[in-house]
């Protein structure tokens, strides 16, 4: 929220019986700001429908520039040389995730797509035969049976948050929709086909493969080739993913029309930020703030639950940084209510050992290493596109997102402007329902919404009927 500067008020002193009002003592003039030191992006916060004229002043007053400013939500992206910035604005309107990182030296190093690196252990399959005898992922949630039925509607655009879309890809090409795309690593959108390009990932290629694929040459096809697909890149080289990108990336949907977004990823530095914690607090609400205007404008957001393989109700410390973590504090952008969130299973339809669980809504195929299809089934991790135009297989959370996002793309489909709350619903109510295992004590909860699964596995067939 906004903060006015505190004035004092002018000493009044009593002279001759009369009042007398002493002058302001001069005020030091200002520093001048740093032109040399690395620059740093921050997110900062306002009162929403602040104009655009006060937010240049402040931040210009303050050593800052105005890289973007959302004015529905108060939400500006400034650029600050000065180390003082922060303090400037106020530690809990502004902050900085590339400064954070920074600050932490060499043994920083990407984490929100860097702790799915660990686990997708990408392979290539030959793009050769009937792929989708590999697609042992589609199986399990009866996608095959609905394609034949309704591939979904080109009125319908999901967009992939991710690290781009190879939009020259056999399976993908039909899908990708140059003009709804856009690069937001900067926190203000890029319309330049190579600002929302892959460079150094193709985990933005696979999310997009298992949404909304099809190549007839390979069998190869996702759960809604129907549909049209957004890039929007909000991943860097680094493979970070900033406040600044994010709310650019919610904002672009809420502004473009998209029916859904996946999110296979968490905001850094931080795996936790917490609402009352000084930086955290401004980068918290600056992205609650653009999901939130995203979800009022009939954008469904479908996220990853996180492959650290905890309960995330129940962790007290965050491991990547050094502080307490309460129930004041969340995994960015699941956190944040109205987020569908989504745990991963494997094989053989059980939790995969990664997934994070505790508040969970519904549960999809990401594969495990210790789950192995038989023979010819396909490899463990789910098999979609990846650059190059080829593909691959990769297991994590944000393997399985994207399968509840395609699903809710076939139910968007079908029911033209539907609001994402009863989207969600829907995409909840027709899940089905996965018990927990007799063995695994920490799936609590009753089948139609456990810890684990939350109100079940997605199911593609369901949702077209």
């Amino acid at each position: 929220m906004s903060r006015l500067r505190r004035m004092a008020a002018p000493l009044v002193l009593a002279v001759g019986g009369g009042l007398f009002a002493a002058a302001p003592a001069a005020e030091a003039a200002p520093a001048a700001c740093d032109t040399t030191s690395t620059p740093y992006t921050y997110v900062v916060t306002y009162q929403p429908g602040t104009r655009a004229s006060a937010v240049d002043r402040e931040l210009a007053a303050k050593c800052g520039t105005k890289v973007a400013y959302y004015a529905p939500i108060g939400v500006a992206i400034a650029s600050s040389r000065n180390a003082d910035f922060q303090q400037k604005i106020g530690v809990y309107r502004a902050y900085s995730g590339g400064k954070d990182v920074a600050s932490q030296g060499a043994a920083a190093s990407a984490r929100s797509l860097g702790a799915v690196r660990t686990l997708e252990d990408t392979r290539s399959v030959a793009a050769a035969g009937d792929l989708s005898a590999q697609q042992w992922d589609m199986k399990a949630i009866h996608a095959p049976e609905a394609n034949k039925i309704y591939q979904g509607s080109r009125a319908v655009t999901v967009g992939v948050l991710d690290s781009g879309i190879e939009a020259t890809h056999p399976a993908l090409k039909a899908a990708v929709d140059p003009a709804a795309s856009a690069g937001c690593i900067t926190g203000a959108p890029d319309l330049t086909p190579a600002s929302w390009a892959p460079t150094t990932s193709d985990h933005g290629t696979h999310v997009a493969g298992t949404i909304a694929g099809k190549d007839k040459a390979t069998g190869f096809t996702g759960i809604a080739p129907g549909v049209r697909l957004a890039s929007v890149k909000v991943v860097n080289d680094a493979g970070y993913i900033f406040p600044e990108s994010a709310v650019c990336g919610f904002v672009w949907a809420a502004e473009h029309g998209f029916a859904v977004t996946n999110n296979s990823y968490y905001i850094d530095p931080g795996m936790f930020f917490c609402a009352h914690e000084p930086g955290d607090a401004a980068a918290f609400e600056a992205v609650r703030r653009a999901i939130e205007f995203s979800t009022r404008h009939g954008v469904l957001n479908v996220s990853a639950a996180g492959n650290s393989g905890f309960d995330t109700t129940k962790q007290t410390t965050d491991p990547n940084r050094p502080h307490p973590v309460d129930s004041t504090c969340g995994i960015l952008p699941k956190a944040i209510d109205g987020v569908v969130k989504v745990s991963s299973v494997g094989y053989e339809g059980t939790k995969s050992s990664f997934s994070n669980y505790g508040e969970i809504d519904v549960t999809a195929p990401g594969g495990d290493f210790g789950q192995t299809p038989p023979e010819g089934a396909g490899p463990s991790c789910p098999l979609s596109t990846v650059v190059g135009g080829q593909y691959g297989s990769k297991c994590g959370t944000s393997m399985a997102s994207p399968h509840a996002a395609g699903v809710a793309a076939l139910i968007a489909s079908r029911f033209r402007g539907i609001p994402p709350q009863l989207l969600a619903r829907i995409l909840e109510g027709e899940a089905d329902v996965v018990k927990c295992p007799a063995t695994e004590t920490e799936c609590t909860g009753p089948a139609k919404d456990s810890s684990y699964y939350g109100h079940g596995l997605v199911d593609a067939l369901d949702a077209v009927h």
